[in-house]
């Protein structure tokens, strides 16, 4: 969910400046820059691609300090981490965060997003039941995806 609007991505960059001066930590246009290629994302990404995608737009940043900043946005609330199963971990902008649900190929590690209300009651109603304050959750489904251009799809095993 890439911030287009110059407004919220200015909330975003003031949100961050401010969790940097509370620790004394500097606001560096590196940190910026991840920052904006962070929400310049169209869908989860992990460390690596955000890495090799600021330096094929010249920004001279360490893997280092990628990881350093995601570290710093995911405790400022401004990137959410997903383990999907035992593969690498993969991020997403979190301001203005719209609750979603996952699927996931386990063939072609396709990310398919969903959103049901019907989740969202079952959760209160848990909830309730249990006396219990949820402050978010996490669903992610395993499967194998039924696309004919799934890239990993096994072959279909010959009858007889």
């Amino acid at each position: 969910m890439p911030i287009t609007n110059q407004i919220q991505f200015e909330e975003v960059r003031d949100r961050f400046g401010s969790f940097l001066r509370e620790r004394q930590l500097r606001q560096t246009p590196e940190r910026i820059s991840i920052l904006e290629e962070i929400y310049k994302a169209t869908d989860h990404f992990d460390a690596d691609e955000l890495f090799l995608k600021l330096q094929a737009n010249d920004v001279r940043v360490s893997r280092a300090t990628v990881y350093n900043t995601l570290d710093l946005l995911i405790d400022c609330k401004l990137v959410r981490r997903h383990q999907f199963g035992d593969k690498q971990a993969k991020y997403e902008p979190a301001h203005a965060y719209a609750q979603h649900d996952h699927l996931i190929c386990e063939d072609c590690n396709q990310l398919f997003e969903f959103c049901d209300p019907r989740i969202q009651g079952i959760q209160e109603m848990v909830a309730e039941i249990f006396q219990f304050d949820v402050i978010r959750h996490s669903l992610n489904l395993y499967g194998h995806c039924r696309r004919e251009n799934c890239p990993n799809k096994p072959a279909e095993e010959p009858n007889g």
